[in-house]
């Protein structure tokens, strides 16, 4: 699935318009990038986007009893459709233990190791969230990772989905789909470089072209 990872209201309601995304997905960096209180841009994107489409939306506690309590804030206000990103350090391990406990749905964030996804999937986590570029940038192999935390997930049988998080091209997501992950979450630029291709371009406009020649009309209708 497509998910956008944003918190621009307008780039996310382009691209609800026009394109399949699934949901939205923010962290602390993003929504210091927005105008405004950000309660209020929580609430904006919850919406925009409906009761329908996931939002995930990440805590700033470092440790796990406060987490948990800024995550049952965060259900409160954007309801049940909300996955609670919790980083993957030791409090947040066990934040994700109380948050199954209490029915919470959660993403495990900031993960650049496959063992980091197994346990985050082990103690309850929904979705886990690796950062294919920044491990590339750290002289590893993001799209190996992702591969490896599909083989270990099938291997154990565990329900927790790869959202994959972190590109800078098309190539990379690309791959990382190729390899198993259920989910990407990318920046509207991205989503918009999906479809891109000049050669599509070029063939529409020889299309129409032609068809005005032809007919004298740039559509099929008669009015």
């Amino acid at each position: 699935m497509l998910i956008l990872d944003t918190a621009n209201l307008k780039d996310i309601k382009k691209a609800i318009e026009y394109y399949p995304v699934s949901g939205v997905t923010t962290n602390p960096t993003i929504i210091t990038k927005e105008d405004g209180d950000y309660i209020q841009t929580f609430k904006k994107i919850r919406n925009l986007i409906g009761e329908d489409k996931a939002l995930h939306v990440q805590i700033l506690a470092e440790d796990a009893e406060t987490m948990v309590e800024e995550g049952l804030y965060l259900i409160e206000l954007l309801g049940e459709n909300t996955y609670i990103k919790v980083p993957i350090t030791r409090e947040g391990i066990k934040a994700i233990k109380m948050l199954k406990e209490k029915n919470i749905k959660t993403t495990g964030t900031a993960i650049f190791t496959s063992m980091q996804a197994l346990v985050a999937a082990e103690a309850g986590a929904s979705f886990v969230a690796p950062y294919v570029n920044r491990i590339d940038n750290l002289q590893g192999d993001g799209v190996a990772v992702v591969e490896k935390i599909k083989i270990l997930f099938e291997e154990h049988r565990l329900d927790t989905q790869i959202l994959a998080a972190s590109f800078k091209n098309v190539q990379q997501i690309q791959e990382t789909l190729l390899v198993g992950a259920e989910n990407v979450t990318i920046p509207f630029e991205l989503l918009e470089k999906l479809i891109y291709c000049p050669s599509t371009d070029l063939s529409v406009d020889q299309f129409v072209q032609d068809w005005h020649n032809r007919f004298g009309t740039k559509n099929i209708l008669r009015k």
